[in-house]
């Protein structure tokens, strides 16, 4: 699965999906990017790390976490049709400061920095689609940050089925109560029918 006609359709579902992307540009992204097909969890990036990867979930989930004080925070989760990097390690080009793990068999678009840059610099739809990218990150930060600020737990755990209806099949309860900020006791009583009101 690591030829190039295997990529075209990833490639297109991308240019659909988030932005319009030319032919000239497809062809070169498929000559720069590489397909990761991984049989079991990884571990992407590491804490301390350099990252500068970015990666498409083709199929697969994958999140990132910190650890503080011994304790494992996931910070994020990315499933099929989304975009993953450690974001301050990748545009700063300093130490990640969190790790990235899929968490589940995945098969990954794999693009580093410079091939970007490079994409960006030849290809003003490229541009785009990498602006599209950041402004749907920078909203489902916002979004995360409300959610922390004025939500109730079980606000927080329904407006995530919403968005992930199956999250609760493919992710721990442990990583799924960390990203909510609450305990795992408390994410399964509002996951018992009998709490429900």
């Amino acid at each position: 699965m690591n030829t190039t006609s295997d990529i075209t359709p990833i490639i297109n579902s991308i240019s659909e999906n988030y932005s319009p992307l030319s032919d000239s540009c497809k062809t070169d992204i498929q000559n720069k990017s590489k397909i990761l097909i991984l049989e079991q969890p990884v571990v992407l990036v590491k804490e301390g790390q350099y990252a500068d990867k970015a990666y498409f979930l083709i199929k697969g989930s994958a999140r990132a976490f910190y650890l503080k004080d011994g304790k494992d925070i996931s910070d994020w989760f990315a499933f099929e049709g989304d975009f993953i990097c450690s974001i301050n390690s990748f545009f700063l080009n300093i130490p990640s400061p969190h790790s990235i793990e899929t968490l589940e068999p995945a098969v990954l678009l794999e693009l580093s920095r410079d091939h970007i840059q490079a994409l960006s610099d030849q290809y003003h739809d490229f541009e785009r689609l990498i602006n599209k990218v950041v402004v749907k990150t920078l909203l489902q930060l916002q979004q995360r940050i409300v959610s922390i600020q004025f939500e109730t737990a079980h606000q927080k755990f329904e407006n995530l089925l919403k968005i992930t209806p199956d999250i609760t099949q493919r992710v721990p309860l442990t990583h799924i109560a960390s990203y909510l900020g609450i305990t795992l006791e408390t994410l399964s009583r509002i996951r018992n029918p009998k709490n429900r009101i």
